[in-house]
């Protein structure tokens, strides 16, 4: 809409004047959408320069002594793993996708969802739940020695469990879904026409693959891959319980064991580089690869049935994945929590759900009502400033916890000294530790952590409404905000449940950020499990286990069903 031009009426000041106290033509005052979008963007980005800051400012300067010792050892470990991750995801995500979108087999209706559970499943469960199962007292080994009559480890070879490739091979379980959902997305997106084309000029089933669906899924492929490699960087549960030392690892241990902030923030400097390359090669492979659809409607993809040996083989397949990233876990989990009934009984069981629910859901309702104001304050503002910061924004999800729990508690922890000093000064009496003494500091960093999520579902569910409702409505002198309760909420409310559900379960699952920013005595399920695991007391981390998998799955399920073509296969 254009601004009316009235003529010039007496004693009405005209183009270069202005009256006091009121802004000149031009000079147009943010409005408080506008205001609070800024303030938003500038909490959710303040942990990352904070990092930033620490690491170019230490107290003391240790990047000598980290780049001729531990600092190689970590980078190497690190990338390492997310090598490993990234060809298991490829491997598994790719193929199960290819096989149950273009065949049909015993148990692929199934497998179609089914591959997706393990997203449900935090890694360093999936972890406990491998060492528990094949470790020398695990009951494998226990049942192969009271078979074959061995007596100890020198009698039989067995793999080495708590290993590198062992934590590459639990994270790509837990990781390949990323993989799985978009290669799958991609395959069925694409024309049948073109298969039945390659097939009649004599290309067989893998040059088919090759030739023709692999190509034109790149980019989606590449996408999951970058997305699995940025989770191997951030995980710390996992690593820990493998004993592999990582970029994650060495952010605890110089912060935490040598107390050293300043080296801690230059690891998580590398860290943070690495998944910005990340973010690079995967917006660059995607910039180079684009395909285009016919304008007519595509044939849909007819999957062929597969019998005999080539049935049994794809059923094997796309069943391994699943059996280790999903069944494994739950199996092992839930054998414990059935041989110790009373854990569920225990009191600090029942204080970490309630810590959960009570941190996860605040994080939830903040963090999507956050990123609602923000994206519709930057509509309002139009182009400027504000949209260029919005993008900035999804940072937060591609750094580490533990990157981020380092950059809230450094600044949090000297902004509640002033705060207890002023308090003290004034009141006489010493409240203590506002911030980074209460969960409040936990809720925060979720916000930054997972406010891409919530970001990009609001952001997509306003592009889907048209702006001719908005604009009617203000045209009627409805406010921006009358229109965003009365317009946009009722017509994206699925997509803001969406965001609430996946903040939510994410907040549950969260680990490194939680363990280093938690009050003293405060658990939530994700650090009572690490807790009792590390311990190696499997059965009272149990039930707290089941509890963060069972609302994974839920959340994953749902998310399965919003898949229009889900069950397809």
């Amino acid at each position: 809409m254009t601004d009316q031009i009235s003529p010039p009426q007496p004693g009405i000041p005209q183009s270069g004047q202005h009256q006091a106290g009121r802004p000149a033509r031009g000079l147009r005052l943010p409005d408080g959408w506008t205001v609070a979008a800024a303030l938003i963007g500038i909490v959710v980005l303040a942990p990352l320069t904070s990092v930033l800051w620490i690491a170019l400012n230490p107290t003391e300067n240790i990047w000598p002594h980290l780049m001729a010792t531990v600092l190689p050892r970590y980078l190497v470990a690190t990338l390492g793993l997310m090598g490993g991750v990234a060809v298991l995801s490829v491997l598994f995500g790719t193929g199960a996708a290819w096989l149950v979108t273009m065949y049909r087999f015993p148990g692929a209706r199934f497998l179609g969802q089914g591959l997706l559970w393990p997203l449900a499943i935090p890694a360093y469960v999936g972890a406990y739940a491998l060492v528990d199962f094949f470790d020398y007292s695990g009951a494998l080994q226990v049942a192969l020695r009271a078979m074959t009559g061995w007596q100890s480890a020198a009698d039989y070879w067995f793999p080495e469990i708590r290993s590198p490739g062992a934590a590459a091979v639990v994270l790509a379980a837990a990781l390949y879904p990323y993989v799985y959902l978009l290669a799958r997305a991609a395959f069925r997106e694409q024309s049948g026409g073109q298969y039945e084309v390659a097939r009649a000029l004599g290309a067989g089933p893998w040059a088919v693959f090759w030739r023709v669906g692999l190509p034109l899924a790149r980019p989606a492929i590449a996408t999951g891959v970058a997305l699995a490699m940025m989770e191997t960087v951030a995980d710390f549960g996992t690593v820990a319980h493998f004993g592999v030392q990582t970029l994650t690892t060495g952010i605890f241990t110089t912060w935490l064991t040598a107390g050293n902030a300043g080296g801690a923030a230059q690891i998580a400097l590398v860290s943070m580089t690495l998944i910005l390359l990340l973010l690079g090669l995967e917006r660059a492979g995607r910039r180079g690869a684009r395909f285009h659809g016919s304008a007519r409607q595509a044939r849909p993809i007819a999957p062929q049935r597969l019998r005999g040996w080539r049935a049994g083989l794809a059923l094997v397949f796309c069943a391994l994945p699943f059996a280790i990233g999903f069944v494994l876990p739950v199996a092992v989990m839930l054998a414990h929590a059935l041989a110790k009934p009373e854990a569920w009984l225990s009191r600090d069981l029942g204080r970490a759900l309630v810590n959960t629910l009570l941190v996860a859901g605040t994080a939830a309702l903040v963090t999507v009502g956050a990123a609602l104001v923000l994206v519709y304050g930057v509509r309002l503002a139009g182009r400027g400033l504000p949209r260029r910061v919005l993008p900035l924004t999804a940072l937060g999800y591609a750094a580490p916890g533990a990157v981020l729990a380092l950059g809230l508690l450094v600044p949090l922890a000297g902004l509640d000294h002033r705060l207890a000093d002023a308090v003290l000064a004034v009141t006489g009496h010493d409240p203590g530790l506002l911030l980074t003494g209460t969960s409040a500091a936990i809720v925060l960093a979720y916000l930054v952590r997972f406010f891409g999520i919530a970001q990009g579902a609001v952001d997509s569910a306003f592009t889907r409404i048209s702006p001719n409702l908005p604009l009617a409505a203000r045209a009627l002198g409805r406010s921006p905000g009358a229109v965003l309760r009365d317009i946009y909420l009722p017509m994206m409310r699925g997509s803001v449940a969406t965001a609430l559900l996946i903040v939510f379960v994410d907040g549950v699952k969260e680990l490194p950020a939680t363990l280093l920013l938690r009050p003293f005595n405060f658990n939530t399920l994700s650090t009572r499990v690490y807790e009792l695991a590390s311990l190696e007391r499997i059965g009272e981390a149990a039930p707290a286990a089941l509890v963060v998998m069972a609302v994974g799955l839920v959340a994953v399920v749902l998310m399965g069903r919003g898949d229009g073509t889900a069950g397809r296969t």
